[in-house]
């Protein structure tokens, strides 16, 4: 529960500052797409520094590793509600991006090795949850303490979450969790292995495929779907509910074959896409796809966990932890690839041709993962033989 409670202050922390974009140029007198680096920023640091590090940190105790970087975190966010400049703020949003990444892996690694291989699926569906609740619940009460103190309150109510969060760890987590003996070069080596390297694409394909749409969301119910604007956070909370059964969801798929079943659920996602497309003409059509497509961004979370996981184990057994990181990693390539890539098709194109772009990247996805699960059906390794049998 701990582990849940981490992953929903972290994700707090991340998504808030998208809620408060205005109030942080208007505070710091920049403009609004300035300020919307910030999260470009924050989602680059993390995907580029989260597998370096983990590798790095991987061979120290996890216990107090993870005491140290929560103290960190909770240090980023008192800097960032300190700031008083844009540079500052950048800095401060930096460094919280980077241990928000490790902090993930490492819970997510605690989670697999602690607990039975038959609720690794469950217990991972949950931490990922974190992360979602925090979208639903922590974002818009975040947000709503920033508009009502300032910006700069919302991340000393993150500071405090951290605070929480760290006593909390500090009697749950296990503390004999020993770090791997294995060398950098031995951890960054699984990078290069190209059973990794297809799966890295397949999340990452997948949520790109989603934030093409989510992106500009507002736009398109502003602008296609005629919703209005009094209505547009409801959708919003609609679409956050949804995607906790997403994750939840995902869990019980990764508990029977995952990969077997993900083929098939990218190409639903893409075909849910698609309809959109068509079902834009009505609000209420419309707003119904839009349920559907929060109903599967995330039902492959737990699967691609395990299986990166499962792949390190057969693979690059020291690298074990650098694989925990490549799922929250892909995501956010994701999510920074569909932001461009559905801003040049409603630049270049109309709005409602992201529904058919990302129902492109949830096909692609698809592909992907049946080139992995053919791969796996016909592969004997030392440590695990996979034979086409084993889908269920």
């Amino acid at each position: 529960m701990n582990l849940f409670f981490l992953t929903f202050v972290l994700g707090t922390s991340e998504f808030v500052i998208v809620g408060l974009l205005t109030e942080v140029s208007s505070s710091l007198r920049i403009t609004i797409s300035t300020a919307g680096a910030l999260v470009s920023a924050f989602a680059l640091s993390f995907a580029i520094a989260t597998p370096v590090l983990t590798a790095i940190f991987s061979r120290f105790s996890k216990y107090p590793l993870m005491l140290i970087l929560i103290a960190i975190f909770i240090a980023g966010n008192l800097l960032t509600a300190l700031s008083d400049s844009y540079g500052l703020l950048l800095a401060s949003r930096i460094m919280t991006a980077v241990v928000t990444g490790v902090l993930i892996t490492l819970a997510m690694t605690v989670a697999s090795v602690t607990m039975p291989a038959e609720h690794r699926s469950k217990v991972i569906s949950i931490i990922f949850a974190g992360f979602t609740i925090a979208s639903v619940v922590g974002v818009p009460l975040g947000t709503s303490i920033g508009q009502w103190g300032g910006w700069q309150m919302a991340f000393w109510f993150t500071a405090l979450l951290g605070l929480l969060s760290l006593l909390a760890s500090s009697t749950t987590i296990p503390r004999g969790l020993i770090g791997s003996k294995g060398s950098i070069q031995q951890q960054i080596q699984l990078l290069a292995n190209s059973r990794i390297i297809i799966a890295f694409c397949i999340p990452a394909l997948s949520i790109t495929a989603t934030y093409t749409v989510y992106t500009y969301l507002t736009a398109l119910m502003q602008d296609v779907l005629f919703i209005p604007d009094r209505y547009i956070s409801l959708v919003f909370m609609l679409y956050g509910v949804i995607t906790v059964f997403s994750t939840l969801i995902g869990g019980k798929i990764a508990a029977h074959h995952g990969i077997s079943k993900l083929r098939f659920v990218f190409l639903i996602q893409g075909a849910i896409l698609a309809s959109l497309y068509w079902t834009s003409q009505n609000a209420v059509a419309g707003i119904f796809s839009l349920c559907l497509i929060a109903l599967v961004v995330y039902m492959m979370n737990s699967t691609m966990q395990l299986y990166f996981i499962d792949l390190a184990d057969r693979h690059s057994p020291s690298a074990r932890d650098l694989a925990s990181s490549l799922t929250p990693v892909s995501i956010n390539v994701g999510i920074a690839l569909g932001a461009a890539i559905g801003g040049y098709v409603s630049t270049h194109l109309t709005l409602i041709d992201i529904s058919w772009v990302g129902a492109l990247a949830a096909t692609l996805a698809s592909l992907l993962t049946f080139v992995s699960y053919r791969l796996d059906s016909h592969t004997c390794d030392d440590s695990m033989c996979q034979t086409s049998t084993t889908a269920g």
